[in-house]
Order: C-alpha cells, then structure tokens, then sequence
C-alpha cells in the first residue's frame, strides 16, 4: 500500500485544517496515511518518516512570502537524507492572511527542496496549479483543492511504486 506523509506547522488552525482535508485525499485514493505536525520543538522522528514514504506532502502558513520557520528547519534538516527522497513524489500547500500575501512563493519554496531532493511535482490545469492556498479559514473551494492534493499525490505515488 502506498503511504503519503503529510508534514504541516499550524499557528491559528488554518494550516491544520488545510493538512486533515489533504490527508482526506489522500486516504480516499487508497493510501496509508500519517499526519505529522511540526512542532516549535522539532523532532528528528519526522525526518525518518520521509524515507518511509512513498509521498510527502508539507503545508506551511506563509511568512514574508516563505515558508514559516518550523518547516524551513525541516527542509534544512533533510538535508541529512541528501539523495535517498530520489523518486518519492511531493506536494505542498500554504495559507496566508491576506491575498497577494505570498502563498504561491511559499510552496515553491517548499516544491523548490522537494526538486534539489529529486522528488517528483504534479502540479494541476484546473485550479491552484502549484498546490492549494487559503486566504484565512480554508472555505469550500480550499477544501476541494486540498483534497484533490492528496489524490493527486497518492495516485502518482501508487503509479511510480
């Protein structure tokens, strides 16, 4: 069976609601899934979860137009499995507070790792093409958007397998 991580830090919520609906997608396409939060006390025990997966997923609420400083710790940290993510297929997500607030450089931000690891991006012709943002609550479209990043995760995950 095929397993998707899905890594996210959550300030106000927005970010962890984004996660459990990507983790719906994912679920729903077949996949074993586990759900991680990056905590301000970062643990090593997230870092071995990636090299047990066959899709990881991470979503950040957005700072500055980056990702925020938990997550950017765990991508500079992954630099420990430099060349063993070769081949696993990666997704990512953010929210902001506001529109034009940087979500999309967030995610290439995180897609940007994903790629020096040598992962594998699908993006999507039909709505939030690099992965889903939220402006504040995740409304009905984020969520649609959200699941439809973990089905799309999960399927490429199954198909490279």
């Amino acid at each position: 069976m095929t397993k998707v991580l899905i890594v996210y830090y959550s300030r106000t919520g927005n970010t962890k609601k984004m996660a459990e609906e990507v983790s719906e997608g994912a679920g729903r396409a077949g996949a074993e899934v586990e759900l991680k939060e990056v905590k301000d006390d970062f643990s090593e025990e997230i870092l071995e979860d990636m090299l047990n997966s066959d899709g990881i997923i991470i979503g950040s609420p957005t700072y500055y137009g980056l990702p925020s400083a938990q997550i950017k710790a765990l991508l500079d940290r992954s630099v420990k499995h430099h060349g063993k993510l070769d081949g696993k297929v990666g997704g990512a997500f953010a929210s902001a507070g506001n529109v034009g607030g940087g979500n999309e450089t967030t995610i290439l931000a995180i897609i940007e790792a994903f790629l020096i690891h040598g992962m594998v991006i699908k993006g999507t012709s039909a709505g939030d093409h690099y992965g889903p943002v939220s402006i504040g609550k995740p409304d009905s479209r984020v969520i649609k958007q959200c699941r439809a990043l973990g089905k799309r995760v999960a399927e490429l995950s199954e198909k490279l397998r």
